[in-house]
């Protein structure tokens, strides 16, 4: 069970400010859907110039997806101040869609890092998903520049 949130200030719209801040982010047209207790989803609209030359979804944006929902779950639960220490992720085929799906939760934390599980999902102009790729990851606390 996640421990509670440290500060709290960090809701939504504190994670959209803060994924707006990364230009690559930004790039990708990602969105932040959901955030708080140890949670958070990731959305990336699918655009043409995102994929691979069979017409799936690039890997590496799955992966980037993935990386990034997990690290906004662990920080909901360890606060601002964190970094990727590592992600894994499994593709079970190939992302075909309208936009990805990247639903983080955090499995475990403790008072200096979280492990978190991503699923993605591809989900067409229906509405209908389909699951795509897992991933895990754990993510660390680290000194803020603040100080």
């Amino acid at each position: 069970m996640p421990e509670t949130r440290l500060d709290p200030k960090l809701d939504l719209d504190t994670a959209r400010a803060t994924l707006d801040s990364q230009p690559f982010s930004r790039l990708l047209g990602a969105r932040i859907t959901a955030f708080g207790d140890g949670s958070a989803v990731l959305e990336v609209p699918v655009r043409d110039d995102l994929r691979q030359q069979n017409g799936f979804l690039h890997g590496g944006v799955l992966g980037y997806a993935a990386d990034n929902a997990i690290t906004f779950a662990a920080g909901s639960v360890l606060g601002p101040a964190v970094l990727t220490g590592g992600v894994s992720i499994q593709y079970l085929r190939p992302a075909a869609g309208a936009t990805l799906s990247a639903r983080a939760h955090t499995v475990q934390a403790g008072r200096r890092q979280a492990v978190c599980r991503c699923d993605l999902y591809a989900v067409d102009e229906t509405g209908t998903e389909t699951l795509c790729a897992v991933a895990q990851g754990t993510v660390l606390r680290v000194e803020s520049r603040e100080r």
